[in-house]
């Protein structure tokens, strides 16, 4: 059998643009932890320790305010609190302020 010289194979690399679209592929489905912080408190042991079902623990924020969007531990944003359309048992955020990924 002849596959003919080995002149006359030659690889074509893949364009730089499919590696770059492949891992931006590969990027996009790691997965990242979105929290909605609500708010904060700051008590002592004694106090936590003395909560019972059914206490109230009081928030840094007031009903309003925005609530601070958080992936993977860091401020990306904030939003305000709404109820799901489709689903009036569920809650959501809608975005009012995207925060700069630019370090000052």
């Amino acid at each position: 059998m002849d596959f003919g010289s080995s002149s006359s194979f030659e690889a074509s690399p893949a364009p730089l643009g499919s590696a770059l679209n492949s891992n931006f592929d590969l990027i996009m489905d790691i997965p990242i932890d979105v929290q909605i912080m609500l708010g904060t408190s700051r008590m002592q042991v004694s106090g936590l320790m003395n909560l019972n079902e059914g206490a109230t623990i009081a928030l840094d924020k007031k009903i309003g305010e925005p609530v601070e969007i958080m992936v993977n531990g860091r401020r990306i944003a904030r939003g305000e609190i709404t109820v799901l359309d489709n689903d009036d048992t569920r809650f959501g955020v809608k975005l009012i302020e995207v925060l700069s990924t630019k370090k000052a």
